[in-house]
């Protein structure tokens, strides 16, 4: 790795959780159906929740601290991600469904056996976007774990239009967030069953982004 590339991951876990944070210290968040995530907390079971790619930011600012392990990619990129999630209390697996993809799996697993929260973006890291791909499943089907959607949104919002046109709240953004039901996979779940339950979440998740998008 270049020095200069050195520099800019250093930089970006350095001051990148520090102006984030500040940036957006007056967002306002109304939050819907968290009681299905709370239950689960209340219980000290741990669970995977999914979101969109497009829709990650404001849900990491909100959820920060709480040691939630984050898949992250393994491309280069994927370094700051992981360097700014630690600055704001996340843990990183690296891997994707393309790079990595068994050593992320089996080490997601490990993390909910020992009883650690998951985020996963199950479209990422490079698409198709909103498409639901089979990784979350895995895990809950391995370990028991529920799988609960999650989505965020705001009309006060800037817009990159790459690949997963990602959201990024304005100062003082209100902030919808809405959870969904739990859904649970079978140990003996077939290939046809977590195609069909991939199908269900993906429409899950675009009810949602319907909803926080009102």
């Amino acid at each position: 790795m270049k020095a200069r590339d050195r520099f800019a991951l250093a930089l970006a876990g350095f001051l990148g959780p520090s102006l984030l944070r500040a940036f957006y210290l007056g967002l306002r968040f109304s939050v819907a159906g968290e009681e299905w995530s709370n239950a689960n907390q209340r219980a000290g079971q741990p669970v995977i929740y999914v979101a969109w790619h497009g829709r990650l930011l404001p849900l990491a600012i909100l959820y920060r601290g709480q040691g939630i392990v984050l898949l992250v990619s393994s491309h280069r990129d994927g370094e700051y991600l992981a360097r700014l999630g630690r600055g704001l209390g996340y843990e990183s697996i690296r891997g994707s469904s393309t790079r990595g993809g068994y050593r992320a799996l089996r080490d997601m697993v490990r993390a909910v056996r020992s009883g650690r929260s998951l985020g996963i973006t199950p479209d990422g890291p490079q698409g198709p976007r909103e498409r639901f791909k089979p990784g979350a499943l895995q895990i809950a089907q391995l370990t028991g774990a529920p799988v609960i959607p999650v989505a965020a949104g705001t009309r006060q919002a800037w817009w990159i239009e790459g690949w997963d046109r990602f959201l990024i709240p304005k100062p003082y953004a209100r902030v919808r967030v809405a959870f969904g039901q739990p859904r649970y996979v079978a140990r003996d779940a077939s290939a046809r069953d977590l195609e069909t339950a991939a199908r269900d979440l993906e429409e899950a998740l675009q009810a949602l982004k319907s909803q926080v998008d009102e």
